[in-house]
C-alpha cells in the first residue's frame, strides 16, 4: 500500500523566518528556485514518488492557496510539527510520509528508496545521513550532527508512520524536537544504563531510536539514506543559495 504524503508548512512563531525574509515573501514555502515555488518543487517530487494524496499542513493563507492549486489537501497546521504531524494522521490515516516544505532538494528516488528500506514491521521509521555522505555530497555543508557510536547523523526531513500505532510516537517526537542538539537527554530518557552507554561512546542511533520505540510500544527504525543530500533543507539564506545552485546544474544536465 502507497503511503499518503503530509507536507509541514506551519509558521513558527517569533521573528520572521530569515529565508522568507531575504526574499520578500510571507512563508518560505513560496520562494521560487528555478522557476518554480519550493513547494511545488516538494509537491512535484512526491508525485513522481507515485504518492497521489498529498495534504499540506499550513497557517498562512498564501501557502494555503498555493497548496490547492497543487492539487494537495489543506490542514490548518497546530502549534507545532508534532502536533501537526497528529492531525495529519488521524486525517489521512497510515501508511503516512511525512516531510517539510523547505526540502527543495527533494528527490523522488529519495521517497521511494526510503519506503522500501524500511523494515518490514516497523511503525515509525526515521531517515538520516551519515555525515559522509553528507560531505561526499556536498563538501564544505555546516550542518548540526547527532554524534553517536554508530557515526555522526543529520536529519533528512522524512519520516514513515507506518501503521497505526505509530501515533503513540507523538508525544515521543515532541521531546526529541525539544532535545534533537541535546543526545545526551535523549539517551537519559532510555534509563541509566543507556546513558552510561552513550557516556562511554557506546549507544548506537540504531539502539537509541528502537530503544525509544520500546518504551512506548511500537517498533521504530533508523533508515540511513543513500544521498548524503537528503540531509540538505534550506533554513538560512546561504541554503538557499546552494538549493538553487544545486537544482540548477541538475535541470541544466
Amino acid at each position: 500500500m502507497k503511503p499518503a504524503a503530509l507536507i509541514l508548512a506551519g509558521s513558527r512563531p517569533g521573528p520572521p523566518d530569515p529565508v522568507a525574509a531575504a526574499e520578500g515573501v510571507w512563508h518560505k514555502a513560496l520562494v521560487p528556485l528555478e522557476g518554480r515555488t519550493m513547494l511545488a518543487r516538494v509537491v512535484g517530487a512526491l508525485r513522481e514518488a507515485g504518492i497521489e494524496r498529498i495534504a499540506v499542513s499550513a497557517s498562512d493563507r498564501q501557502v494555503m492557496d498555493l497548496a490547492r492549486e497543487l492539487g494537495c489537501e489543506v490542514l490548518l497546521a497546530s502549534t507545532g510539527p508534532s502536533a501537526s504531524v497528529g492531525i495529519g494522521l488521524e486525517k489521512l490515516g497510515a501508511p503516512l510520509l511525512v516531510t517539510t516544505s523547505d526540502h527543495a532538494l527533494l528527490r523522488p528516488e529519495w521517497v521511494t528508496d526510503f519506503v522500501r528500506d524500511t523494515p518490514r514491521g516497523a511503525d515509525v521509521s526515521v531517515l538520516l545521513a551519515r555525515r559522509e555522505a553528507i560531505e561526499a555530497a556536498m563538501p564544505g555543508s555546516r550542518r548540526t550532527y547527532l554524534r553517536f557510536a554508530d557515526g555522526h547523523w543529520s536529519g533528512c526531513n522524512l519520516f514513515l508512520l507506518a501503521t497505526g500505532r505509530a501515533g503513540a510516537a507523538i508525544d515521543t517526537w515532541k521531546m526529541v524536537e525539544a532535545d534533537r542538539k541535546r543526545p545526551w537527554r535523549i539517551a537519559a530518557r532510555l534509563g541509566l544504563g543507556m546513558l552510561v552507554s552513550y557516556v562511554l561512546g557506546r549507544l548506537t542511533l540504531t539502539e537509541a531510536i528502537s530503544g525509544l520505540g520500546r518504551r512506548i510500544g511500537i517498533s521504530a527504525s533508523l533508515v540511513a539514506a543513500r544521498d548524503g543530500l537528503a540531509a540538505v533543507d534550506v533554513d538560512k539564506p546561504q541554503d538557499l543559495a546552494d538549493a538553487r545552485a544545486i537544482i540548477a546544474a541538475r535541470e541544466s544536465s
